[in-house]
């Protein structure tokens, strides 16, 4: 899987979901490819995805097909269970 996680380097929420994801390496049991997408220098894929709200993260299969997105910040506990796919 690949998870997209779409932020801005100004946006706090989104360094605290990236500290958060930094810390918790050794809890995410599942498979999954992190990808970041700063906002401000990807306006394709943005608009492909339809990010108007950061932080924002979307799981996709080994296809490439979306399988959910969250939109804002999470807990650890929501994060491992968004991952889960």
């Amino acid at each position: 899987m690949k998870l997209l996680k779409f932020y801005a380097d100004w946006c706090a929420p989104c360094k605290n979901m990236t500290r958060l994801m930094e810390s918790m390496g050794d809890k995410i049991t599942v498979p999954v490819e992190s990808i970041d997408i700063d906002n401000e220098d990807n306006a394709g894929v943005v608009k492909k995805y339809g990010v108007r709200t950061i932080p924002m993260f979307v799981l996709l299969n080994n296809d490439g097909v979306e399988i959910k997105r969250n939109v804002g910040s999470m807990d650890e506990k929501k994060l491992l269970e968004f991952l889960k796919g």
